[in-house]
């Protein structure tokens, strides 16, 4: 249920950023809507394990909620002039590549585990993400400028994190390493 919370979030944002006076108001509405939704994430996964109501569909739920809610903001806020396009086509291209490396994985009976990179790299585009959004300057701080900071390091655990998960996948399914 928190993940299909999350999922019908992304529309609700999209509204919200759509409006074509995305003022101030808006801009902190749609931060404190996106932070709320990415933190039911830790929740969902925080009550799903002391619960134990682990499931498949869960872990297909989970991070698809994830990328519907990060990949959505991050395309509203091109035309916003908050994030630039190149940046933000690599991010989904890499959430892509690893979604359907995923899936050929699944079918080869490969399991690849979420490292510490991918972890990182959700925190950062989930701080990037938030300061852009919220993107005035707020008690002397340019949350564009740091928001811009946050997304740099995201695309950089991003990238780093996808060629990770592909070399572990290569070295699992060619090689036969465990």
């Amino acid at each position: 249920m928190i993940s299909i919370f999350r999922i019908l979030t992304a529309p609700v944002l999209i509204v919200i950023l759509s409006s074509p006076d995305t003022d101030e108001k808006n801009s902190i509405i749609a931060a404190i809507v996106f932070a709320v939704a990415a933190l039911t994430d830790w929740l969902d996964g925080y009550l799903a394990r002391k619960m134990g109501v682990e499931t498949t569909f869960g872990k297909f739920l989970d991070p698809l909620a994830d990328k519907l809610l990060i990949v959505s903001c991050l395309v509203m806020l091109i035309p916003l002039g908050r994030a630039p396009a190149w940046m933000v086509a690599l991010i989904i291209g890499r959430e892509i590549a690893v979604t359907g490396l995923r899936g050929i994985a699944s079918v080869e009976g490969v399991i690849i585990a979420a490292g510490r990179l991918g972890k990182y790299k959700t925190i950062f585009q989930i701080a990037s993400v938030t300061t852009l959004l919220v993107h005035y300057k707020f008690l002397e701080i340019d949350f564009q400028t740091l928001g811009m900071v946050f997304l740099w390091v995201a695309l950089i655990f991003t990238i780093w994190s996808g060629v990770d998960y592909f070399v572990k996948f290569l070295r699992k399914a060619m090689i036969g390493e465990p």
